[in-house]
């Protein structure tokens, strides 16, 4: 009679596909890596080091262009003026210039014009131009509420009081330490960006515009524009109508359609366009601000 072996193993045997040896419980845990060798969390925290040196590069730049911007557009609001007492050089051979009205030309010229609302003809100071004093006053408020919010966020004593060329050069200073906060640097960022613009538009400058390649999906032609500024594309061919009812381009010739950012994956798959180059000939940087 056979009996059963008492001597044999109680442990059972792995089931297939289960690991053989277990992990202690010392053992790390096994660490997610790239091809390249950087774990993903090393991979993000490269990742946002470089968005933060690009923003506080970005920023820099902006600053730079709005400090050579903003002298020009002082000059432009200073008026054509010059004192009557300022000796007036005469070329040899040419006749004398007309001398300026009298003392009793100029009360008979004021009567004129608060009894009829005339004014006289003859030389006079140029106006000041009103769009360069707003522009002028908009960004040197902005630039002292910028340099005080930068202070207060990154708790330093109130600044001191300083031109705008000295408020922009201490904003300037202290962007090594505003890029441990991602708000403030974004913030700056864009503050100097939309200072710098207002300077460009006041001092007559065209706005930015940079061809795409590919063709417009509504009338087929190689007329489709990027607007960094915007951050838009537009077709600018005056004969392109899309047939979305919410456009206006079906009603105002004026208008022209436009894709935002949201719409660039489809506009590129449409368009036969590179989505790559199409999203750098969007890209707001000040090098193609300052080429006016």
């Amino acid at each position: 009679m056979n009996t059963p072996n008492t001597s044999a193993s109680n442990t059972r045997t792995p089931d297939v596909g289960a690991p053989t040896v277990p992990r202690k419980a010392g053992d790390r845990k096994p660490v997610d890596r790239k091809p390249g060798g950087l774990s993903a969390d090393a991979e993000n925290a490269e990742n946002a080091e470089s968005a933060v040196t690009a923003v506080t590069a970005d920023a820099m730049l902006w600053i730079e262009l709005l400090l050579r911007l903003f002298p020009e557009l002082l000059t432009e609001l200073a008026p054509a003026y010059r004192s009557p007492s300022a000796p007036r050089g005469t070329p040899s051979g040419a006749h004398p210039a007309p001398a300026g009205p009298t003392r009793a030309e100029r009360e008979e010229a004021l009567r004129t014009e608060q009894a009829h609302g005339l004014t006289p003809s003859g030389a006079r100071t140029s106006p000041l131009r009103l769009h360069i004093s707003d522009a002028v006053r908009d960004i040197t408020d902005g630039v002292i509420e910028l340099d005080e919010a930068v202070h207060d966020r990154l708790r330093l004593p109130r600044p001191r009081r300083e031109q705008v060329a000295g408020r922009l050069l201490r904003i300037a200073g202290l962007l090594d330490r505003a890029a441990a906060d991602d708000v403030l640097l974004k913030h700056v960022r864009d503050e100097v960006r939309r200072m710098a613009r207002r300077c460009t538009r006041a001092l007559g400058g065209a706005e930015p515009v940079v061809r795409v390649s590919g063709r417009c999906p509504w009338c087929c032609s190689v007329s489709l524009r990027a607007f960094p500024a915007r951050r838009a594309v537009l077709c600018v061919n005056p004969a392109c109508r899309c047939t979305h009812r919410a456009c206006d381009c079906r009603t105002d010739p004026a208008h022209r359609h436009a894709w935002s950012e949201g719409a660039w994956v489809r506009l590129a798959a449409e368009s036969g366009a590179d989505l790559a180059e199409l999203t750098a000939s969007t890209a707001d940087t000040p090098r193609r601000e300052g080429s006016r």
